[in-house]
């Protein structure tokens, strides 16, 4: 079944995301991020809170920092550099620090209340490719009011090595590549035993701040008292790719198949599907997802570049559990807000605003 909203490349908008690059110390970095995006944090706060408000009543000022401050003990033992950065931001857009903090914990936040289905991800090693350079990427589903509040920013610390990262404004970390030629890319998983620990939206730019290979990342990641559940999905400038489905205690390591991986919103480790606490319509859709993106990977194996996966996550053909998704397409609120191709070991992306069956790619890479 094909919805009626498929639509042509004839009807694609040419809108993009705002990009940005922020350059020097941790702070200064968080500081010219709080400054030039004050309008979009202040938006992304404001509907992250009312989001919250559908759930609770409330939520004083006084609860937050006490929530915030559990977490932000993590955040500065095992990267001071990221609560730099979030003390630069509440500067910068003129929100405090626990509001700030919040933009990089609502998945924490949130898990008390509702379980989401976000994202599917793939990568595809150089012998499935028609050039021989290896891809990574994602269909980032969120919220669809992310759409409107995402960015493309180019972090280059005085310190560490520089990332090229789509995230919604104010966020430090989402998904995205960093100059040494390491991509990393993220699910939401489901699970019990969620705990105050080093939050998920931070792995991904953690372990591009620390590595430079798949084997590193993992390693990076694995030392951290995590919070929650999170798949990332990595692969490096050689060609290596892996997937590491984490919960807060232990984790499952994935590798291709035939040069192939794919993963969306439930667990695949057989070591960890006895976690699984997606259910129902839920854990329908993320199975069709699933293996709708790996049906197509393998039947263009040997044909794959950036052109042809950018046709690939505009599919719809598993109407309402797509790929690109629309608003209400599954009965939630949740979309593709975002599109993202990369070459890692090239140093470039390809990212399209959501759902990218609507939009046009633009290509992005290091100014250095």
């Amino acid at each position: 079944m094909v919805s009626p909203d498929q639509e042509s490349s004839g009807a694609r908008s040419s809108r993009t995301f705002p990009y940005y690059r922020f350059r020097g110390s941790h702070r200064q970095i968080g500081q010219q991020y709080g400054e030039a995006c004050a309008g979009l944090i202040e938006r992304h706060l404001e509907l992250a809170q009312e989001r919250l408000k559908t759930w609770v009543e409330v939520l004083t000022q006084e609860a937050l920092m006490e929530a915030v401050m559990h977490y932000r003990t993590y955040v500065q033992r095992y990267a001071p550099y990221f609560d730099e950065e979030i003390q630069g931001i509440a500067e910068g857009a003129n929100i405090t620090l626990a509001e700030a903090y919040l933009l990089q914990l609502r998945a924490e936040i949130y898990r008390n209340f509702q379980p989401n289905n976000e994202c599917t991800t793939f990568a595809v090693s150089s012998q499935a490719t028609s050039n021989g350079i290896p891809l990574i990427g994602q269909n980032a589903d969120l919220p669809h009011f992310y759409s409107e509040i995402g960015v493309v920013v180019e972090f280059v610390p005085d310190d560490q090595p520089a990332c090229l990262m789509f995230a919604p404004a104010g966020q430090v970390s989402y998904i995205g590549i960093n100059n040494l030629g390491l991509g990393v890319f993220a699910n939401f998983l489901t699970c019990d035993g969620w705990r105050f620990g080093f939050p998920r939206y931070m792995l991904s730019r953690y372990a591009l701040t620390c590595s430079s290979t798949v084997e590193e990342a993992i390693q990076a990641v694995r030392s951290l008292h995590r919070a929650s559940s999170r798949n990332l999905i990595m692969m490096d400038r050689f060609g290596h790719a892996a997937d590491l489905e984490t919960i807060p205690t232990t984790d499952a390591l994935l590798l291709p198949d035939d040069g192939i991986l794919v993963h969306s919103n439930h667990f695949i480790g057989s070591d960890l599907q006895k976690e699984e606490r997606l259910s129902g319509h839920q854990l329908v859709n993320s199975r069709i997802r699933q293996s709708r993106m790996k049906e197509l990977l393998v039947g263009r194996k040997g044909e794959l570049n950036a052109d042809v996966m950018q046709d690939i996550l505009r599919d719809r053909q598993t109407y309402p559990h797509t790929l690109s998704a629309m608003p209400e397409d599954d009965g939630t609120d949740n979309m593709t807000v975002a599109s993202v191709i990369a070459e890692p070991g090239e140093g470039r992306l390809w990212i399209a605003v959501g759902p990218p069956h609507q939009y046009n790619y633009k290509i992005y890479a290091f100014s250095n």
